[in-house]
């Protein structure tokens, strides 16, 4: 028998295997360790820019609450008490040049904005008539025209005019005599100063007046402060000189930092190219987002740097490998011949043959020792494919056994779910209804007593009123005996009375009288199978009640005749040892619509003078409260067939 040929040969896998570490399994670790670096230095980068935002954003707390410092001074200063009136306006001025703040003023309403006081400072965010009111001329130092950003929201405005405000107060005496307010801060729309002194103690490279003393190299950082997306105080110089305020964040950072408050740390397009970046967001004094605060580095100089790298280690790679794979092919010319043998083995098993083996090969002890290592291996592999396709058969029956049980537990649970259901709801409708006939009866007594004093005062014209009397007397019967029906619903083991272990059989014996004239009349034969049966618990009368109401319902449901089938039998159900009365009828059957709601209190299919429909709720509440269950069916061919299972007389309702 010829044996399989085919590539790789096993000259080519020795090759492969010879070559593999080098050609290909040390590009794989030299790609993960250069993965791994680059992904640490992308850390590290981005833990710089953290900590670089967290140094501004720290800076900016620290002017807020000097700013807030200077103000509660200036209020509480000597010289401030001491100025009258008119000496006030100068004082202001004077002590604000000193303190390095835009505006202060005295007030004694609320700020604009309807902020009330920031004895702590903050920042805040005011509209141009709320700049002049704090101090004439800020207005104009506030609007930035807007720039068309690359990657930002549209938007059809042409400028932001509002202002950015680093605000403090507190509470005075005003030169008038009451209480006021002592009101101060910063502008920060185009404070290139505020923004700089960010940018020196973060980026010194980004310093012009340091350029001379630290290396060229060092990374240049930005460092931007935002209203809104728009920038109004910035670092960046993307033309080399002037500053890019008026440009705005891009849409997906403004989303993300403005609109649900998460800080950006991650890469992002800035203006004209990518920046290691970090956004964060700024909060009014009454808690609003209303700005973000950046720091960046430049993605271009890291970007060049790892191609400069990874161009020297491929470099590196070649040159090794060049002396390498000769090496390596000369060792493995050695063992190629005593292994053809294994391979012609391992061919004609992965072709099927698994009683294929290799046998005595000449060669090194060491691939001789292998050889018969792979005969060994493939005896047992034999032995062990046979031995999982016994288990595999074994468990496939033990699966399916497992799947019929869960699928009979899932049925008998939904049966016991619907039926808990049902349950639920004739309890609530009993209670429902027990209270109306409670309440019909005593008017209708009221009206039987009347009626019989009218019979007294009217005997003398007894022969006019006779057929008005005894209509009147027919729907007070009909009324008792709807009303009897409702306490029945409601209440029925008032109306139970007897022995609770009853013989079917004789019960169903004794249930022929009684249904006599209905069969008669109506053309329908009823036809008894009946089996010797164990008793049952359950009241005779009630068990003959149940079955009168199905065969009625049965007889109405034939007109033209037909006949019933009664089927008594032992039986069991969920574990529980009984007997299974079945009565099937061949008429038209039920719809699944009707079949649905046949047991649902008050439904009929007979129309409004056609019944009560509380007959199947009865025998239902009748049966379920012995531990017992009632179902129907209804084919599709016609006919419906109702199920009634009731537990022995010695066996207790779960």
């Amino acid at each position: 028998m010829a044996r399989p040929g085919g590539w790789p040969s096993v000259r080519g896998r020795l090759l492969i295997i010879a070559l593999l570490p080098m050609l290909v399994l040390t590009p794989i670790l030299l790609g993960i360790t250069m993965q791994r670096w680059l992904n640490r230095t992308d850390q590290i980068l981005a833990a710089r820019v953290t900590s670089d935002l967290t140094v501004g954003r720290q800076y900016l707390d620290h002017l807020t609450a000097n700013t807030a410092r200077d103000v509660a001074a200036i209020a509480r200063s000597a010289a401030y008490r001491d100025a009258s009136a008119a000496e006030m306006p100068a004082f202001l001025e004077e002590a604000r040049r000193h303190a390095g703040l835009d505006f202060l003023m005295l007030t004694s309403a609320r700020l604009p904005g309807g902020i009330f006081a920031v004895p702590e400072g903050g920042l805040a965010v005011f509209t141009p008539s709320d700049l002049e009111q704090l101090s004439p001329g800020l207005a104009a130092r506030a609007p930035v025209p807007l720039i068309t950003t690359e990657g930002s929201r549209p938007t059809d405005a042409t400028s932001e005019d509002r202002g950015l405000v680093v605000l403090a107060t507190d509470w005075v005496i005003l030169p008038e005599g009451v209480n006021g307010l002592l009101v101060g801060g910063i502008l920060l729309n185009r404070n290139e100063g505020f923004i700089d002194r960010i940018s020196a103690l973060v980026y010194p490279a980004s310093d012009p007046a340091l350029s001379g003393e630290i290396d060229a190299e060092l990374d240049r950082g930005v460092i931007t402060l935002f209203l809104g997306d728009t920038r109004i105080s910035t670092t960046l110089r993307p033309t080399g000189s002037e500053r890019a305020i008026g440009t705005r964040a891009s849409a997906a950072v403004s989303a993300q930092v403005l609109g649900i408050g998460r800080p950006w740390h991650d890469t992002a397009f800035v203006v004209n190219g990518w920046y290691i970046s970090a956004y964060e967001a700024l909060t009014d004094v009454q808690g609003n987002r209303v700005g973000m605060l950046y720091a960046g580095i430049p993605k271009a100089p890291y970007t060049a740097a790892r191609q400069v790298t990874l161009l020297m280690i491929g470099a590196a790679f070649l040159l090794v490998g060049g002396l390498f794979v000769p090496l390596a092919l000369s060792w493995a010319r050695g063992i190629f011949r005593p292994l053809a043998a294994m391979r012609d083995t391992i061919a004609l098993v992965e072709a099927g043959d698994m009683g294929a083996r290799t046998g005595p090969v000449p060669g090194a002890a060491e691939i001789a020792l292998v050889s018969t290592h792979l005969d060994e291996l493939l005896a047992l592999l034999s032995s062990r494919e046979q031995e999982l396709r016994n288990l595999n058969a074994d468990l496939n029956a033990r699966v399916e056994a497992r799947t019929q049980d869960l699928t009979r537990a899932n049925q008998a649970l939904q049966i016991t779910s619907r039926q808990l259901i049902l349950a639920e709801k004739l309890a609530t409708i009993g209670e429902v209804t027990a209270g109306v006939a409670h309440e019909i009866n005593n008017p209708l007594a009221v009206i039987s007593g009347n009626l019989e004093v009218i019979r007294m005062v009217l005997a003398d014209r007894d022969s006019d009123i006779a057929p008005e009397l005894r209509l009147i007397d027919e729907q007070i019967r009909r009324i008792n005996g709807l009303v009897s029906q409702l306490l029945q619903f409601a209440r029925p083991e008032e109306f139970t009375d007897g022995p609770l272990s009853t013989d079917p059989a004789a019960a169903i014996q004794g249930l022929k009288p009684l249904i006599r004239h209905l069969l008669a009349r109506s053309g329908v034969v009823l036809v008894e199978e009946i089996h010797p049966t164990r008793p049952i618990r359950m009241n005779p009368h009630e068990l003959q009640q149940v079955l009168i109401n199905l065969v009625s319902n049965a007889v109405q449901a034939m007109p033209q005749g037909g006949q019933i089938t009664l089927r008594l039998e032992d039986g069991a159900e969920s574990g529980r040892e009984g007997v299974v009365i079945t009565l099937s009828d061949d008429g038209p059957g039920m719809d699944p619509a009707t079949l649905a709601r046949a047991f649902d209190p008050f439904f009929t299919t007979r129309g409004r003078m056609g019944g009560t429909g509380l007959g199947l709720p009865i025998c239902l509440n009748l049966v379920t409260r012995q531990g017992g269950s009632l179902t129907a069916d209804s084919p599709q061919n016609g006919g419906t067939s109702f199920r009634i299972f009731l537990p022995m007389a010695d066996d207790s309702p779960d």
